[in-house]
């Protein structure tokens, strides 16, 4: 755990605020061999977009390792250190073959495995490259992503099956993918944080998303199988809006659509956006975000065009003026420090979701020590992990006091959660066939 820098009390007490504590390690490094990285190491990570791979290698940084991703002419894809075994050239300027890769140096070719298939220059009778293999990662592609399991090789799980990315009458798509010059957490900690939605996004910049987004919510949080889910009603007129955003441990989150405004009674639509946030290294992470399109026509076009971001997710002025006056998540996020200092932060009851995330993140550290499988972690061949991100609006109206009012919000946003925790809804709808079975 960090040191807490001292609680002032005092007007102009600076003097007694300088020195920094360190950043907290535990939550926050991800390399090779960390607490937190070896956590991350147990669940399938996406690294790229199956578009990315043409005819040469991709050098990417995915948890403090230096890598390469390609896929040779048979249509295998490989993530293999990035550095030859022969001499350590880099394989970003390999040749892609029509098995493996081959080192532009010397000629070494290795396959997606790690096999080493020829040695150009050895000796014929050389037995090197039957002796010696170089690292290399499983790889799984789902919806037009490349996933890799970076883990030890006996704990390697079942690649997860969410019923968000396979419920029916829904096109998944890639989105963008863009990255931000900080420590992961601090981006994912933003999903459980509804109260910067009305603010940030509403109040400082102007209408982002909906009017609707910028009336402060009352706030509650759950636990859940997969991990965690906040709850942020809002009264509209005699409905009550009720927004679930969630975080699917690790470092999964899914957003409800932005375009809700909550004047139409609806049920539970579930999440408009799966995003991981993917650390490249403890102070810089990447996005990999993939759409959810409705068949029946409710997701605007906009969201359709991979093209078109998401408001306020990068700067939207090249100038430090313009980045002032509209700020978004970019901002908000980036300057916290390369990894912000918790012992310098004052949290409050709003913030009560980041807390709740982050004693979530301890304990799969924790199982991960004690060589347990952490939460959110499934070994069940074909099954379906429940997921709760949604939007829904229920008519119910105005109590007699504004007091009474709130209560009932938070009330009613618990009883949905809660029905929702018993029989997820999205499991409803998947069209079950082998080997996919629901389950919670």
């Amino acid at each position: 755990m960090a040191t807490r820098a001292p609680f002032l009390n005092t007007r102009y007490g600076g003097y007694h605020h300088r020195e920094v504590p360190g950043e907290d390690e535990q939550l926050t490094h991800i390399g090779p061999g960390t607490p937190c990285g070896e956590y991350f190491r147990r669940f399938w990570q996406p690294i790229a977009f199956s578009d990315d791979l043409a005819d040469l290698p991709v050098r990417l940084r995915i948890l403090g390792e230096d890598l390469v991703v390609f896929r040779d002419f048979s249509g295998a894809v490989g993530l293999l250190e990035l550095h030859c075994p022969h001499r350590g050239t880099s394989l970003e300027f390999g040749l892609v073959s029509q098995k493996g890769i081959r080192c532009c140096y010397h000629g070494w070719l290795m396959d997606v495995d790690g096999t080493i298939l020829e040695t150009p220059g050895e000796p014929a009778d050389s037995t090197l490259k039957d002796r010696l293999c170089h690292g290399a990662y499983p790889i799984q592609e789902s919806n037009g992503t490349v996933f890799a399991y970076m883990g030890p090789p006996d704990k390697q799980p079942p690649f997860p099956i969410y019923d968000s990315l396979v419920r029916e009458g829904y096109k998944i798509i890639p989105g963008k993918k863009y990255f931000y010059p900080c420590n992961w957490l601090q981006i994912l900690e933003n999903a459980m944080d509804p109260v910067h939605t009305a603010f940030l996004h509403t109040i400082v910049t102007g209408s982002q998303f909906t009017d609707q987004f910028g009336v402060l919510p009352e706030l509650d949080f759950m636990e859940t199988p997969a991990g965690i889910v906040y709850l942020a009603s809002r009264r509209v007129g005699d409905n009550i809006w009720v927004r679930m955003v969630e975080n699917v441990l690790p470092n999964l989150q899914q957003v409800a659509p932005v375009w809700e405004d909550g004047k139409v009674e609806h049920s539970f639509d579930g999440p408009m956006m799966s995003r991981w946030i993917v650390p490249q290294d403890d102070n810089s992470t990447m996005f990999v975000e993939l759409r959810h399109i409705s068949d029946a026509e409710a997701t605007p076009a906009w969201w359709a065009d991979r093209n078109v971001m998401l408001p306020a997710q990068l700067p939207v002025s090249e100038s430090l003026e313009g980045q002032q006056r509209q700020p978004t998540d970019y901002e908000a996020q980036v300057t916290q420090r390369p990894i912000a200092i918790h012992g310098l932060e004052h949290l409050g009851s709003t913030d009560r979701g980041i807390t709740m995330f982050r004693r979530q993140v301890r304990r799969g550290i924790k199982a991960v020590e004690e060589g347990l499988d952490p939460e959110g972690l499934s070994r069940e061949e074909g099954r379906v992990i429940p997921t709760y991100c949604n939007d829904t609006v229920v008519q119910v109206p105005p109590a007699a006091t504004p007091e009474e009012d709130k209560k009932l919000m938070r009330e009613t946003a618990r009883r949905l959660a809660e029905k929702y925790l018993e029989d997820p809804p999205l499991l409803r709808q998947i069209p079950l066939s082998p080997p996919l079975q629901r389950g919670i």
